[in-house]
């Protein structure tokens, strides 16, 4: 079946590479969900612009290591490490590794999520609980441990005037209610709280952090939503833009939003989204 993009007749967008300059020389990134998706794309843009890479994983071994492969075949270094970020003993043996491999971690993306979907009122606890442990105690977790470091080690000014930087993968369900995803969404609404609350606390001791809040992303999980022009004419009808995102485009928000350029940047979730949290059912006028 052709694309939508190709019934269409419209070109589809090129996303440019990453300035040859490497913003993030000499730091080291870890990236949790790094193996597919958005994190994989983050992942390869943080390397791409001169940081070690932490690839953490769950599941899938064979697809960490292509993403460990493609960051090396750039010019980067990376490792990959197991670990489910709901697990306590887990994240702090993903630290422990990192700082054994590279001497520090400078930027964490917490990238780690999942959906468990379900009419509400057929909701299990197991669901529930599985999408708050990994989406939000995960996050928890990881930037713990992370500010732990930053505390540790604190500014190192010939890397970056920031002692560290949290950058979480938050959604526009942060802010977008979304029937039939409660435990989902819930979620990612904590999350900004868990973002913003944070900030606030360890900004003097200049640890920066943000979150990246991505709409529709062209990613293997939701291809349903994409992949036929009917699916696709339908999406648009909630982007101002007119095109799904790519997942180079959060990688590439990742870079920025990691480095000095933004260093003024506390508290703030940058929404990728083609305007889908611009309300487009007003698009008309109302």
């Amino acid at each position: 079946m052709e694309s939508y993009y190709e019934s269409q007749q419209l070109p589809r967008p090129v996303i440019p590479n990453l300035p040859p300059v490497h913003l993030l020389k000499g730091q080291t990134a870890l990236v949790t969900g790094a193996n597919s998706g958005i994190g994989r794309a983050v992942a390869v843009a943080l390397g791409k612009a001169g940081a070690n890479v932490v690839v953490n994983y769950v599941t899938a071994p064979a697809d960490a290591a292509q993403v460990v492969d493609e960051i090396v075949q750039n010019g980067g270094r990376a490792v990959a490490i197991q670990a489910d970020v709901s697990d306590e003993a887990g994240v702090e043996a993903i630290f422990a590794r990192t700082v054994e491999e590279f001497g520090t971690v400078d930027i964490l993306v917490s990238n780690a999520g999942l959906q468990q979907d379900a009419p509400f009122h057929e909701m299990t606890t197991a669901q529930w609980d599985r999408v708050m442990n990994v989406n939000l105690r995960g996050a928890f977790l990881c930037s713990r441990a992370a500010v732990r470091e930053f505390l540790r080690r604190g500014v190192r000014p010939e890397v970056s005037v920031a002692a560290g930087k949290i950058i979480f993968i938050s959604s526009v369900h942060e802010v977008i209610p979304w029937a039939g995803h409660v435990n989902y969404a819930t979620s990612k609404g904590g999350l900004m709280l868990l973002m913003k609350s944070l900030a606030q606390e360890v900004a003097e001791r200049r640890i920066r952090v943000n979150s990246i809040a991505p709409g529709a992303i062209r990613t293997p999980i939701n291809t349903d939503a994409w992949q036929t022009p009917e699916a696709y004419a339908a999406l648009m009808k909630l982007i101002p833009y007119k095109r799904i995102g790519e997942a180079e485009e959060i990688g590439r928000t990742a870079v920025w939003l990691a480095s000095d350029f933004t260093d003024y940047i506390v508290g703030s979730t940058m929404y990728v989204d083609g305007g889908m949290t611009l309300y487009p059912g007003f698009e008309t006028g109302g």
